[in-house]
């Protein structure tokens, strides 16, 4: 029986295409977004469940697009849903920058400590095995193109976030991988992963997990 991966994240594990205008919606084919680079990478051996929601944060209710982009109100759905689950690898914290949240980055980290400890907890109230959680810092954004506005003082605090969450890790003793030391954002809107780097980021996380 093949392991189960569950890809819990925003829009880059979505494999939004970087943003020509606000309403640009494409999204990169599972043969080109890193979660299906990774599926094929992993061979047989791993079944690779794709959980990116475009807007996710990691414990805010979105004022403006939506309360459901809450990564702690769906923890327990998507434990629930894809138990037994072997690994989990987690990528937020890119939308908590926007500037509505008005957040810092050790704010941004300690959320997704919550969510460390709410996977443990849903795991453990419900008899279900806990599964081996992998925090993956996104790369620092930058402020340009059409997101600009909407991300304004986020490019400084997104630089701080890895080394927060390096102390999420050591308390937690979980595993940690930095993209910011493997891929960069896109030039185009500063937040989104261009199609090279999603290959960049599959490899990566296939040497963490089956290396």
């Amino acid at each position: 029986m093949p392991k189960s991966l569950v890809c819990f994240g925003d829009s880059n594990t979505h494999g939004t295409v970087p943003m020509e205008d606000i309403d640009d919606a494409r999204r990169f084919g599972s043969d080109r977004r890193w979660t299906g680079l990774l599926a094929q990478e992993l061979g047989p051996a791993w079944q690779v469940h794709e959980e990116g929601l475009p807007g996710r944060t990691t414990v805010h209710a979105d004022p403006i697009e939506g309360e459901h982009l809450s990564g702690l109100a769906a923890i327990p759905i998507v434990v629930g849903t894809h138990t037994p689950i072997d690994a989990m690898a987690v990528m937020l914290g890119t939308n908590d920058f926007k500037a509505r949240f008005g957040v810092q980055a050790s704010d941004v980290a300690a959320g997704i400590e919550r969510l460390v400890v709410t996977i443990r907890i849903s795991c453990k109230m419900f008899g279900r095995p806990q599964p081996n959680i992998l925090l993956i810092a996104p790369p620092p954004i930058l402020e340009v193109g059409c997101l600009r506005e909407m991300f304004e003082g986020g490019q400084a605090k997104s630089h701080q976030l890895a080394s927060y969450l390096a102390n999420v890790v050591r308390r937690h003793e979980v595993d940690f991988l930095n993209a910011g030391d493997h891929i960069r954002s896109s030039e185009v809107d500063g937040i989104h992963f261009d199609a090279d780097q999603h290959a960049r980021l599959a490899f990566a996380l296939k040497e963490r997990l089956a290396p």
